[in-house]
């Protein structure tokens, strides 16, 4: 048995929960989250809680009977909290600006780069350096912050360039002078 998909899913006062045609619905105070439900996995749903359980024991329901579990906790936690994730911006000029949705970035090269953010997805840039990526589906918020950190990645000689907030670089030395 999965330790995490045995866990039962609580759901808080204002989150509504529907389930029809595999397809489960959060709606909750911040917006509404659907998904489909992979074969192998029944979703139970009572009053507080929901229940994930397996059909059978094959490899494909022991697979999916976790990662339904989470994915639902992910969608419930969103509506109620959102989720969040921060960048850095290293570098002489390098600069953020956010215009309603496009997000305007400065990183060096000969051309300012115009990013389009998606549905669903609010940058809050703070001094220029800072940025901060917020929406309610996680895996749509964490995909925004990687294409963002790809336009320039953190190079190991002087840091520069766009990393996570909680993320270290690990610095390499540079060339010594011929003695």
């Amino acid at each position: 048995m999965s330790r995490i998909g045995k866990l039962p899913v609580e759901i808080p006062k204002g989150v509504k929960v529907q389930y029809t045609d595999s397809v489960i619905t959060v709606d909750g105070p911040k917006g509404t989250l659907s998904r489909s439900v992979m074969a192998g996995v029944i979703v139970e749903i009572s009053d507080a809680s929901i229940v994930v359980t397996r059909k059978d024991e094959s490899n494909g329901s022991r697979s999916a009977h976790g990662l339904t579990r989470t994915l639902i906790n992910n969608m419930v936690v969103g509506v109620t909290k959102g989720f969040e994730r921060a960048l850095e911006i290293n570098g002489v000029g390098y600069r953020a600006e956010a215009k309603g949705d496009i997000l305007n970035l400065s990183l060096g090269y000969s051309h300012p780069i115009n990013f389009q953010l998606p549905t669903g997805i609010v940058v809050e840039v703070e001094k220029m350096t800072k940025l901060l990526v917020k929406g309610i589906d996680k895996e749509l918020v964490g995909e925004t912050a990687a294409k963002i950190r790809s336009f320039r990645g953190p190079e190991p000689y002087k840091g520069k360039g766009i990393k996570y907030a909680d993320e270290t670089i690990l610095r390499k030395a540079g060339k010594t002078g011929k003695k």
